[in-house]
């Protein structure tokens, strides 16, 4: 009777004490972007990497996707060490960018099928799958376009369809839906599930807490070049002491609001109001204090930012996170 322990699955991405110094800046030594980082992504997983500008975010992107070298550490892809075996890495990894990099005056579907030539994919295979591409990312009409005439958020689809063009199965999103509007990015969402539902392993860069407390299961945090946090996403959240609800009120809410010991109330609108309490008080409290001030609660919902609220937690006081961290994001970091 065999009775061994099956071995653990090898990481899509396995970082071990990354490090990465620019030369000049910061005194002789340079500046330190990346300061001993280590982290893996299961097979699979669709992982978030948040973290402020210039945290390092994209300077990790970089050396993982081999755009900018290393100072120190290792990295490997499916257990496929990226110094030692670069080519046979990336042929792993489809890569989208923060910047819309490819021909404006070339088609849709001929970027495609060009693309997957560079990589060895034959003509009629990359044909094949252009088209199915294509039709994923609703751009199918769109094949023979010239890719100019495109608006922001076919363009921010068609870096997606091209790098799928590959069938990495290591997908990693800069920014994928940086300056699209909220229909559209949901859309998009909608279309990366799926990719990851094949198979794919996703690593997510983004701005939009919302977004990737929607998408993602595992996420890290990184701060001044460090993993201040990573681990899964609900167990992360469920760390959180305060929970937070929008009440809908039955009527306008008086000018004065009440005094309830260990919560905050605010109102957002004459007839809606955020409450935050702790998680173990009970929620009845409240519910009675306002009806005591003759408050009538009609409906309630969860905040949804609770990612904003641990992220605000762990990363500096500085951190530009835009007025409500779900729907517009700070500037996207500039890639080292």
């Amino acid at each position: 009777m065999n009775d061994s322990v099956p071995a653990p699955a090898v990481p899509a991405l396995s970082v071990r004490d990354l490090r990465k110094t620019y030369a000049g800046g910061a005194g002789k030594g340079g500046v330190e972007a990346l300061k001993g980082v280590s982290l893996d992504v299961a097979p699979g997983d669709f992982f978030a990497l948040l973290g402020p500008n210039g945290a390092g975010k994209s300077t990790l992107i970089g050396i993982v996707s081999s755009l900018v070298n290393l100072s120190g550490g290792s990295v490997s892809i499916f257990g496929t060490d990226l110094g030692r075996n670069r080519s046979d890495a990336m042929r792993m990894i489809g890569l989208v960018p923060q910047e819309l990099n490819f021909n404006m005056f070339e088609k849709p579907l001929d970027i495609l099928v060009n693309y997957a030539g560079f990589f060895g994919v034959p003509r009629a295979e990359a044909l094949v799958r252009a088209e199915e591409e294509l039709r994923r990312a609703f751009l199918w009409e769109k094949a023979t376009s010239m890719s100019r005439t495109l608006s922001g958020g076919m363009k921010r689809r068609l870096m997606i369809a091209r790098a799928m063009m590959t069938r990495p199965r290591l997908l990693i999103l800069d920014e994928p839906t940086a300056g699209v509007d909220i229909e559209i990015r949901r859309g998009m969402w909608k279309t990366l599930k799926e990719i990851n539902a094949a198979g794919t392993t996703i690593i997510l860069t983004t701005h939009y807490l919302e977004e990737a407390e929607s998408l993602c299961r595992n996420l890290a945090i990184i701060d001044k070049g460090r993993i201040v946090e990573q681990g899964p996403m609900k167990a992360l959240l469920a760390k959180l002491d305060v929970e937070g609800f929008l009440f809908d009120i039955d009527g306008q809410l008086p000018a004065t609001l009440p005094q309830i010991p260990g919560a905050t109330l605010l109102a957002q609108d004459d007839h809606t109001l955020d409450v935050e309490m702790p998680r173990a008080m009970d929620l009845n409290r409240v519910f009675a204090a306002l009806g005591d001030n003759g408050i009538r609660v009609r409906s309630m919902r969860t905040k949804s930012n609770r990612l904003e609220e641990l992220f605000v937690r762990l990363t500096s006081e500085n951190v530009d996170k835009g007025p409500s961290g779900n729907g517009t994001p700070a500037q996207p970091e500039p890639v080292a």
